[in-house]
C-alpha cells in the first residue's frame, strides 16, 4: 500500500562500516531511503546483508523499509536478524516486529513482543489495549465469517486500491499504465503514480472494465481515495501536494499530501479543483469520507495534535461551503500507531484501518457505531475473511444491499494491492437487552412509571424511560460495556446500581427494589427502621458512641427536632456470647450512652428512656451452646428507637 506509507517518515541514524565500498553503498540507500525510494534502498541493503555484512542500524532500515512498504513476511526475516543481534531496541521495534510476526502466523511471539512493548512503551495506548485484551484472537475469532469475498474483477498486476461509490460507479485508485495522463514512476514501490478510474457496477454486481475517470482531477502525482456528495455535485480526494501545474514541498523537499476539492459542471466536467484550508506543505492530510448527511469531513493526517503517527480527525463542512477547526478523534479511536481510511455508513459507523489495536497483522479494519453524542461507542474488529495477515484497509459497504468493496495486499492477490467484493451474510451486531423491575422493598409490589436512567461509565446520560404498568423496564445496549441504572419514583429513595453486559448476545436482568424515601411511623413503631439503622456502633467492651454510629443518631435526632412531642425508648440487644450477666450490663450502658449523646445534642431528657436487653430477646436460634456464624450473631446484635408517644 503506496499512499497510505507516504505518512511516515522514519528516523536515520549514520552508519559505519569499515569497508569504503560497502560504506558508500549504504550511505547511497540512505538517500534513498529518506526520499522515500524504498524499493532501491531494500535492494542495496539487501546485497551488503548477502555478503555476509552484519550491522544493527541497517537491520532496522531493513524491517522499516518492507515494513513501511507493507511486506511484513520480508519485514519479520530482517527484524528477527536484528533482535537476534541485540534485544535492546526502542519500544517502537517491538511493536513493528509484534505486527509483522502476525503476517506469518507466528501469534505466540508477536503477544510475547506486544508484552516487552508493553514494559519498554509506558502508557502507549497500543500496550494498554493489548494488556486489557489478550484474548483478542477470540474475540477476532467471534467475529469472523460474516462476510463472503472475492476478487472484484478489476484489479491489475500493480496497486489497485481505496474505492467511492458514485452514482452507478465504482471510482478507485491505480498504478496501472494505460498510457494515459503520465508515466512517470513514484521510485518507492518503482510502479506508475497512481490515477482515479472507474467502472460501471452491473446490475449483477460486476464491475465493468476500468476507465480513466477523468484528466482535470488525474495529475501526474498520485491522487486516491475520492468521495462524493449525496447530490453527486462535489468529490473530495487525495492528492500529491500539486495544484496548477506547480509542485509544494516540504521543509525536507518532500511533496506530501493533501485534500482537495471538485465541483461538477452542467457538461460533467469536474472543475474548479482547489485544496482544503487545513493542509499544508508541512504534513499530511488524506483519505476523506463524509457523514451521511454530507455536513461533516472525516480524514487521516499527521497534522500537531496527532496522538499516533496518523490519526482519523473530523471538520464541520458550514452551509456557505467554508470549513470549520479540524478536531482529533481522540483517544476513543486513535493510537499511537497508523489510523486511517475512515469511511462512515449511512448507519452511521465509522469503518477505519489501523495497525494500532489488536489484530491479525498489519492494518486490520474496525468499526465504531456512532452514538447521540458524536462519540463512538465500543470498536470491533470485523474479523476474517475481510482481515487478514496482511494490511487491510480502505473499507466501503451499501448498508441498502450489504454488498462493498475494501483493498488488501494478502497472499493471492494480482497485485500489489487488491480492490475484493464482499456480501455481508451476517450484520456485527451482538445484541444485549438489560431488563428488570421495578419495586417496593418492604412490600415487593411493583412501582408502575418508575422513571428508569442509563448512564455509561463516565455517569453521562444515555437514555431514559418509564417502567410500565408492571414495573418493567428494557434497555438494548453494547455488548462487553459497564452502565448505570438510576431508578427514581415520587415518595421513594433513588436508587442505582452499575451493571457490565456481558459480551455475547442475550439479556441482563437488573431489577430494583427502591425504599421509601418518608417513613409513616407511629406508637410502637421502630424509627431505626426508617432509616435502616439496625446497630449503633460501639468500641469494643466499650459504651463511647463512635464516628459512624454519630452519624446514625444524627438522624434520629433530625426527626426528633421535627416532631418535638414525640417520645422513645432506646433499646440495646446484644448476641448470646459472653455471659447473659455480662452482656444485660454491657447493653443497658450502650443504651444510655445513645440516650446521653441525644440529650447532648438537644433533646430533653423526659423525651427518652433507655434500657439494655442483653441476650434476652434473640431473634434467631443462636443461644448460648448453639453453633452460629458471624452473620446471625449480627442479626442479634441490634439497636431499636421505639416510639413511645407522639403527642
Amino acid at each position: 500500500m503506496k499512499i497510505q506509507n507516504i505518512f511516515y517518515s522514519l528516523f536515520l541514524t549514520a552508519l559505519s562500516f569499515q569497508s569504503y565500498g560497502q560504506k558508500t553503498a549504504v550511505e547511497a540507500a540512505d538517500k534513498q531511503y529518506e526520499r522515500y525510494a524504498y524499493v532501491d534502498a531494500i535492494a542495496t541493503y539487501e546485497r551488503v546483508a548477502e555478503k555476509g555484512y552484519k550491522d544493527e542500524k541497517m537491520f532496522q532500515k531493513l524491517g522499516n523499509a518492507y515494513y513501511f512498504n507493507a511486506d511484513l513476511a520480508k519485514a519479520a526475516h530482517w527484524y528477527s536478524e536484528l533482535f537476534a543481534m541485540n534485544q535492546e531496541q526502542q519500544a517502537e521495534y517491538y511493536y513493528r516486529y509484534s505486527q509483522a510476526l502476525k503476517s506469518i502466523g507466528n501469534y505466540a511471539k508477536a503477544d510475547k513482543m506486544l508484552e516487552e512493548f508493553n514494559k519498554k512503551s509506558g502508557n502507549d495506548q497500543r500496550a494498554k489495549l493489548f494488556m486489557e485484551n489478550k484474548n483478542y484472537l477470540k474475540d477476532i475469532k467471534a467475529n469472523s465469517g460474516r462476510y463472503t469475498i472475492a476478487d472484484a474483477g478489476i484489479n491489475s498486476e500493480y496497486s489497485d486500491y481505496g474505492s467511492s461509490f458514485f452514482n452507478n460507479k465504482l471510482v478507485f485508485a491505480s498504478a496501472r499504465d494505460t498510457g494515459g495522463v503520465s508515466k512517470k514512476i513514484f521510485r518507492w514501490t518503482n510502479q506508475t503514480f497512481t490515477n482515479l478510474y472507474s467502472s460501471e457496477v452491473n446490475a449483477n454486481g460486476n464491475l465493468s472494465s476500468p476507465v480513466l475517470f477523468d484528466k482535470k482531477i488525474n495529475s501526474k502525482f498520485h491522487e486516491s481515495s475520492p468521495v462524493f456528495t449525496n447530490d453527486g455535485k462535489t468529490m473530495y480526494f487525495t492528492r500529491n501536494n500539486y495544484l496548477n501545474g506547480r509542485k509544494g514541498e516540504d521543509d525536507k523537499k518532500i511533496t506530501l499530501l493533501k485534500i482537495y476539492k471538485a465541483t461538477r459542471a452542467e457538461d460533467g466536467k469536474w472543475v474548479n479543483i482547489t485544496a482544503l484550508p487545513f493542509n499544508s506543505d508541512q504534513y499530511n492530510v488524506a483519505h476523506p469520507a463524509l457523514s451521511p448527511n454530507g455536513e461533516t469531513l472525516y480524514f487521516a493526517s499527521d497534522m500537531p495534535g496527532t496522538l499516533g503517527q496518523s490519526d482519523l480527525f473530523k471538520v464541520a463542512i458550514l452551509k456557505d461551503g467554508t470549513f470549520g477547526k479540524p478536531e482529533n478523534l481522540g483517544s476513543a479511536i486513535n493510537t499511537e500507531g497508523r489510523e486511517t481510511f475512515p469511511f462512515m455508513s449511512a448507519d452511521n459507523e465509522l469503518y477505519f484501518a489501523t495497525d494500532g489495536r489488536p489484530g491479525l497483522g498489519g492494518l486490520d479494519l474496525f468499526v465504531a457505531k456512532m452514538n447521540k453524542r458524536g462519540g463512538f461507542e465500543e470498536i470491533q474488529n470485523l474479523g476474517a475473511p475481510v482481515n487478514s495477515p496482511a494490511d487491510d484497509f480502505a473499507f466501503l459497504i451499501d448498508t441498502n444491499s450489504r454488498t462493498g468493496f475494501f483493498t488488501s495486499n494478502r497472499a493471492g492477490g494480482k497485485g500489489y494491492d487488491d480492490i475484493y467484493k464482499f456480501t455481508e451474510i451476517k450484520k456485527m451486531s451482538c445484541e444485549q437487552s438489560l431488563s428488570g423491575i421495578i419495586s417496593d422493598q418492604d412490600t415487593g409490589l411493583v412501582l408502575a412509571n418508575s422513571v428508569v436512567s442509563l448512564f455509561d461509565e463516565k455517569f453521562v446520560l444515555l437514555k431514559e424511560t418509564k417502567a410500565d404498568e408492571n414495573g418493567y423496564y428494557d434497555f438494548q445496549l453494547i455488548c462487553g460495556k459497564t452502565y448505570y441504572v438510576r431508578a427514581a419514583q415520587e415518595n421513594y429513595e433513588t436508587k442505582e446500581e452499575a451493571v457490565t453486559i456481558a459480551k455475547s448476545s442475550g439479556r441482563t436482568n437488573l431489577s430494583l427494589a427502591l425504599s421509601k424515601s418518608s417513613c409513616k411511623v407511629t406508637v410502637g413503631d421502630d424509627l431505626g427502621k426508617c432509616f435502616g439503622i439496625k446497630m449503633i456502633y460501639f468500641d469494643l467492651d466499650k459504651a463511647l458512641i463512635r464516628k459512624e454510629a454519630a452519624f446514625e443518631l444524627e438522624k434520629i435526632l433530625d426527626v426528633m427536632k421535627q416532631y418535638p412531642k414525640m417520645k422513645i425508648d432506646v433499646r440495646s440487644h446484644t448476641d448470646s456470647r459472653q455471659t447473659a450477666q455480662y452482656n444485660l450490663a454491657l447493653s443497658d450502658r450502650r443504651a444510655k450512652s445513645t440516650v446521653a449523646w441525644l440529650i447532648k445534642n438537644g433533646i430533653a431528657a423526659d423525651r427518652l428512656s433507655a434500657k439494655g436487653y442483653g441476650e434476652s430477646q434473640l431473634v434467631n436460634k443462636c443461644s448460648d451452646g448453639v453453633k452460629c456464624s458471624e452473620e446471625e450473631h449480627q442479626a442479634n446484635r441490634r439497636s431499636e428507637f421505639i416510639i413511645v408517644s407522639m403527642n
